[in-house]
């Protein structure tokens, strides 16, 4: 009975060991070292310098151990096929494949880390490989891709536009709007002094999305509530100076229309805030934001003292004529 079982164990092992060595893929090394094979052809589109692929990829070490993932990135990476600066950009690979090619590229990480070993992590020893498992999605020459961009952005863009509309309207908001698209309601009005140019103000904030969805705040309380809190912050007051740049053009133009002391909100267009970059998964290409800022001080620049210019005397003085006696 045991005799017959190590005979079977011996004949799968065997077969184990055939199949596993059919399943091992020949490799093409390129002259930089890297090493690549095509394990699922695709059409006849190939890439070419200056082309724009979308890729999907798995990155491990020798080891199969997953170090990233477009696909837990949150979507396929676009990229302009470029001259190769190094090894690591796999620009010398692309061009090797097509459209809709999957290939396993292994890149040597002494290469990687040459003249700088001491960035090297320990799971990346030396002579061993950084793999890509990568899938070629799409290829467009440039001017397809530019193209394609300027047609997303234009339909993103009207969809801005309609969608403040609608936010005002459920919101019923009576909101003034300036000659730049900003649109604003007083919600707590003031007499007192508006802020100038070069002036510091002190601001508390709620910023979030047409969607309600809270991104910042200086309120430690809706922080909380919102799921924003972040502990090693202060919570007080944003200060800043007027006019400098330090905050977006909507927060620019909108403060200077308060009065100290007082209360609004302002649905800021994209074009007066993070524009077609965004910048972040909350604020993305044309995101209008919704700010409810309260205006807490103004502290206007101390002015220095005119020093009086003092009068220059002349050398000379007028010389007095006596009186004729007559």
């Amino acid at each position: 009975m045991n005799l017959r079982y190590g005979v079977l164990l011996l004949i799968s092992a065997a077969l184990f060991g055939t199949a596993k060595a059919q399943t091992t893929p020949d490799f093409t090394k390129t002259s930089k070292g890297v090493l690549y094979h095509i394990y699922k052809s695709g059409d006849t589109t190939r890439i070419k310098l200056s082309d724009v692929i979308t890729f999907n990829f798995i990155q491990k070490t020798d080891k199969d151990s997953v170090l990233t993932s477009s696909y837990a990135n949150g979507g396929p990476v676009k990229i302009q096929i470029q001259p190769s600066q190094n090894v690591g950009d796999l620009m010398d690979i692309f061009p090797l494949f097509n459209q809709k090619d999957s290939a396993i590229v292994k890149v040597p990480t002494d290469s990687l880390f040459k003249g700088h070993e001491e960035s090297r992590p320990p799971f990346l020893t030396k002579g061993s490989y950084l793999a890509f498992n990568i899938k070629i999605e799409r290829v467009q020459s440039l001017a397809d891709a530019i193209a394609e961009r300027n047609a997303q952005m234009q339909q993103l863009k009207d969809a801005e536009a309609s969608a403040i509309t609608k936010y005002v309207a459920d919101q019923k908001l009576n909101a003034t709007t300036t000659l730049s698209g900003l649109k604003y309601v007083v919600t707590q009005p003031s007499i007192k002094a508006k802020p100038a140019k070069g002036d510091t103000v002190f601001v508390n904030y709620v910023g979030h999305t047409l969607a309600g969805k809270v991104f910042d705040t200086s309120l430690e309380p809706v922080a909380k509530m919102s799921s924003v809190y972040n502990p090693g912050r202060t919570y007080e007051p944003l200060k800043l100076v007027l006019g400098e740049g330090q905050v977006i053009q909507g927060w620019e133009e909108g403060l200077a229309l308060l009065n100290e002391g007082s209360k609004a909100t302002f649905v800021i267009p994209s074009s007066l805030a993070y524009g077609e970059r965004g910048m972040s998964d909350d604020i993305r290409p044309f995101t209008p934001l919704v700010f409810e800022l309260e205006l807490v001080k103004v502290k206007h620049p101390h002015k220095a003292a005119v020093a009086k210019k003092p009068v220059k005397k002349t050398g000379t003085t007028a010389k007095k004529t006596p009186a004729k006696k007559k």
